[in-house]
């Protein structure tokens, strides 16, 4: 496949990294933020093996960035989420929550700060540039909202640290979880950033010239052939092992933070005003009726992830559904993230999982399912 032969029209964009990946032997995308993403390098638990033990290179520019400027960049910044804020340092990352009136979730992003007035959103997949927009022109704080010309790289896996080094040096080391630096790579301006949607150890390559994004990808995966550096896509099997959140799947507008567990997210005790802190206060007042839980189903492995969401059964009542579902080849499990209602969220409980024709048991156990102290991502680096 060529660039030439890939394409559904010009409304939907291609990443700078697009024929690189093609190169490299992308032959599946899908389309997530009006981008195409690659979802396949081959066998998808080969992607999942390449990941844990050493290192893949995923194209994740569909993480586009909301900038956010201007005298009042701060204040702006604190209406749009429900996290405080109030202790984020330069060149620190924050996993967010953007909630609508209604407490609804509308992306769950990681927020950069780069500068004192000067922040980025690092997006899932929903449109937060209109959402941030729409917000400012209806309030009286002095911002800039728009899209910069930012297109990240995700390496991630144990040996990234090793490729880190061989790329920028020993004192990449020094990057904190969830903290950045500006950087540069032959001439490519970056801002490097230890997150990444993997649950493992890892980093976010942000290129700010995407007329450089095939020159970048080709020098760290030359980097990156002695520590057995693939081209890869973002794990299903890992990031549900991890009870990461795949937005329009495990959450959605009428989803709020409660439902999710993410009560540390939800900041409803100082005086930070945020779009949604009324609804929530009521909602945490009068309880949630269903949360997410993690659960093993009792089959055979699954062949891949559900592409549909599977109905929950107790006693024959529809008590919630699976939004994700994957077979764990390490845990030898098939493992999943299910909303069910608040009753039956307990540890141990058991109920069927309706999937197509035929009916499975399941059980909810704890989440994540791997890693819960995040001990992997969060370690000192003193190699």
């Amino acid at each position: 496949m060529t660039n030439k032969d890939f394409g559904f029209g010009t409304q939907i964009r291609k990443s700078p990294f697009f024929d690189s990946t093609v190169r490299w032997g992308a032959t599946g995308f899908s389309v997530y933020n009006h981008m195409y993403i690659p979802r396949d390098f081959g066998n998808p638990e080969q992607n999942f093996w390449n990941l844990i033990n050493d290192a893949i290179l995923c194209d994740v520019s569909v993480e586009r960035q909301v900038e956010i400027t201007g005298p009042d960049a701060s204040k702006f910044v604190q209406l749009l989420t429900s996290r405080d804020l109030s202790n984020l340092s330069i060149g620190q990352c924050k996993y967010v929550l953007i909630t609508n009136n209604e407490g609804g979730l509308l992306n769950d992003p990681v927020l950069l700060r780069l500068a004192e007035n000067h922040y980025w959103l690092s997006l899932g997949d929903s449109d937060i540039l209109l959402w941030a927009q729409g917000v400012a022109i209806n309030s009286d704080f002095n911002v800039h909202i728009s899209e910069p010309d930012v297109s990240p790289l995700q390496l991630q896996g144990p040996k990234s640290i090793d490729i880190m080094k061989k790329l920028f040096g020993e004192k990449i080391k020094d990057i904190k979880y969830y903290w950045l630096i500006k950087s540069e790579l032959q001439g490519i301006p970056l801002i490097i950033s230890r997150t990444g949607w993997s649950s493992e150890l890892g980093y976010e390559i942000y290129l700010r010239d995407g007329s450089k994004g095939n020159k970048l990808w080709e020098t760290i995966m030359d980097a990156g052939q002695e520590f057995n550096l693939k081209p890869g896509h973002t794990s299903s099997i890992r990031r549900i092992e991890g009870g990461m959140l795949s937005y329009h799947a495990d959450a959605d507008i009428n989803t709020n933070p409660f439902e999710l567990g993410l009560d540390r997210l939800v900041n409803l005790e100082n005086e930070n005003k945020f779009i949604g802190k009324e609804a929530l206060i009521k909602i945490k007042e009068s309880g949630i009726e269903r949360k997410q839980v993690g659960i093993i189903i009792d089959c055979k492995p699954l062949k891949g992830p559900n592409t549909s969401f599977w109905p929950v059964f107790k006693n024959n009542k529809n008590i919630g559904k699976v939004t994700s579902a994957v077979y764990s080849p390490r845990l030898k499990k098939n493992i999943a993230l299910a909303m069910v209602s608040i009753e039956n969220a307990y540890i141990d409980n058991c109920f069927e999982i309706q999937i197509f024709e035929e009916t499975k048991r399941a059980k909810v156990v704890m989440k994540p399912f791997v890693d819960p102290k995040k001990k992997i991502t969060s370690k000192t680096l003193v190699v």
